[in-house]
């Protein structure tokens, strides 16, 4: 594991950039699977200003909150589209978002595993972590989950997403995530993580027993994680 400290946002959201577009470069037509969420915006940002060529790119996205429509301006397609799709060549078609209205969230789910099998498997999965520990939405419990399932989004997760919605309670309680067996299993792993309130977690991911209880210490596990952190602001 590669741990890469920063001295600001701007500097880990450049680095983290950088290490995606030497992926991008190196197989032009790699399977990214990306995150939303405060912690990876910048990195979009630097992505778009390089022009890198996103032609051949598929995206395979974490999670979708359940019962929001893709239009809805909370959704994370609407958000992938804002903070990267509708600003690079790639073809809409070949980025992969769970469907937030499926009537079937159980049957989404597999259908999601299986469509990232049939591509082959993800080459880079960029991650952030929550406040407890959790990435995508694999929230903190008893075991691990593996496959794409529904979860039930817990209160410190909500509170922490509020920020982004007009009140607490106007966010989703559930979501569709990717479950840890499809991360674990990405070739590579980039973690980004920011924010003085996230130190002490990631040191425990990073340096305590691997757990459910904190998802990200799985990391530890996988054999070519790179960690782009900063803590001063």
């Amino acid at each position: 594991m590669r741990v890469i400290k920063t001295e600001n946002y701007e500097e880990t959201s450049r680095r983290a950039a950088e290490i995606v577009a030497e992926q991008i470069r190196r197989k032009p037509d790699s399977v990214l699977g990306l995150a939303t969420g405060s912690s990876p915006v910048g990195m979009y940002d630097e992505l778009v200003r390089m022009e890198l060529d996103f032609s051949a790119i598929t995206t395979v996205n974490l999670d979708e909150y359940y019962g929001l429509a893709p239009e809805n301006e909370q959704s994370y397609r609407y958000f992938m589209n804002q903070h990267l799709f509708d600003r690079v060549n790639i073809h809409k078609e070949r980025t992969y978002v769970p469907n937030g209205l499926a009537a079937d969230p159980e049957k989404e789910c597999a259908e999601y595993d299986r469509r990232i099998e049939e591509l082959g498997g993800i080459d880079l999965q960029v991650l952030g972590m929550g406040l407890n520990g959790h990435i995508g939405f694999n929230e903190p419990g008893d075991s691990f989950p593996v496959g794409t399932h529904l979860v039930t989004l817990a209160d410190s997760t909500i509170a922490a997403n509020a920020r982004f919605f007009n009140s607490e309670s106007e966010v989703p309680r559930q979501a569709l995530s990717m479950g840890l067996k499809q991360i674990i299993c990405a070739r590579k792993i980039l973690l980004i993580v920011h924010g003085k309130a996230k130190e002490e977690t990631l040191n425990k991911a990073l340096n305590g027993p691997v757990t459910p209880h904190l998802p990200a210490s799985l990391l530890q596990l996988h054999p070519d994680v790179t960690v782009v952190c900063s803590f001063n602001e």
